[in-house]
């Protein structure tokens, strides 16, 4: 070969080596290849970061967030009410509305006995609910005496019209809860108070002592199943009972602004049976069975002693059966407090001013 050819072949290579050593050196400054471009994050907002678990976490897509929804609400718990576990509450004697059914007959051998000895210290809380307008029982009892304009009979009707007023008047006070007695009971204010805070006055409470080991019988409208009778349970009003008032406030249909009457007359029921009629029958709550509560129809002699001062209520024979009262003594004799309420007042409150001093043998 000869020499210009291999000088000029020379130079080409000592070109091509410069060239590919400049090129090295210069790609790092290059571009890259466009890669797909993708959408960024959206960016934080500024402040601490959220809780790990939050109420929609969990789940994918809008079932996801959904389920994630409700199990964020069950795990809130809601706030403790006031003195006691999640049904009960902390109750003031205040919070409660005692209606005592009475006619005019008894305003002077029922009524005085009752204002001298339980009423007295549950004035504030008790309604009086009669059928005459009794100027002496007015003056001791105020507005707390109602004269509900009813017949003074003893009739269905009658005790169903006293009942419906009582209704009425409970719903008007905002009061939790709605106790009815009639004026033979003896109401232990302490016990009553106790028993109704073991329960939230928003849920459906009925309570009371039914006068028969059966459920009763009704005609009705016709049943889902094609029967047209109902049976349920009731308290009997004897020994009295209470109705909070959520559950009140759902027997409305049936029970406000003269409606329990219409409602009594289709069943042909009488005022305590149209209660339980509304609350079982109706609106399927079932009545909790108290064994608290007292009325003249059972055998009160078997009360006795420091048992008597656990109970709700209390009552006394009619005369007929004088000698059916609570076995209680120390206090009075039994030609002084024939009825036994006026010993068993003076065991509770023992500084009531006519209270003896010295408990007789």
């Amino acid at each position: 070969m000869s020499g210009p050819c291999l000088g000029l072949r020379r130079a080409c290579v000592l070109l091509s080596v410069t060239a590919a050593a400049l090129l090295l050196l210069l790609l790092p400054r290059a571009r890259p290849p466009a890669a797909p471009r993708r959408r960024p994050p959206p960016a934080a907002a500024p402040g601490p970061s959220p809780p790990a678990a939050g109420p929609r976490g969990g789940g994918s897509g809008a079932a996801g967030r959904r389920g994630g929804q409700w199990r964020g609400r069950l795990a809130r718990s809601p706030p403790a009410p006031r003195g006691g576990g999640p049904a009960g509450e902390g109750l003031e004697l205040e919070d409660i509305f005692i209606a005592v059914k009475t006619t005019r007959k008894y305003h002077r051998s029922r009524l005085d006995l009752l204002l001298q000895t339980w009423i007295s210290r549950a004035r504030g809380q008790t309604f009086i609910f009669t059928d005459w307008e009794d100027r002496e029982l007015r003056l001791k009892a105020g507005d707390h005496m109602i004269n509900t304009n009813c017949s003074a009979v003893h009739t269905r009707q009658a005790l169903c019209c006293k009942m419906s007023v009582e209704y009425d008047k409970f719903l008007e006070s905002g009061q939790k809860w709605f106790c009815h007695v009639d004026d033979d009971n003896y109401v232990n204010p302490r016990t009553l108070l106790r028993l109704l805070s073991a329960f939230s006055h928003s849920q459906d409470v009925y309570v009371g002592r039914p006068s028969l080991d059966h459920p009763i019988e009704a005609a009705d409208h016709v049943q889902s199943d094609g029967s047209t009778t109902v049976k349920f349970w009731f308290a009997t009003g004897g020994a009295g009972f209470c109705i909070s008032r959520g559950l009140a406030l759902k027997m409305s249909p049936w029970a406000s602004l003269g409606n329990f009457i219409s409602t009594a007359e289709r069943v042909r029921l009488p005022d305590d049976c149209t209660i339980g009629y509304i609350i079982e029958g109706l609106l399927e709550v079932k009545l909790l069975h108290s064994p608290l509560f007292h009325s003249h129809l059972e055998n009160l002699q078997r009360l006795q002693g420091e048992s008597v001062l656990q109970q709700v209520t209390l009552s006394y024979g009619d005369p007929e059966n004088k000698h059916n009262v609570v076995s209680v003594g120390g206090v009075f004799g039994l030609q002084q407090d024939p009825t036994r309420f006026k010993s068993v007042h003076c065991l509770l409150y023992p500084d009531t001013i006519w209270c003896p001093t010295k408990k007789i043998s």
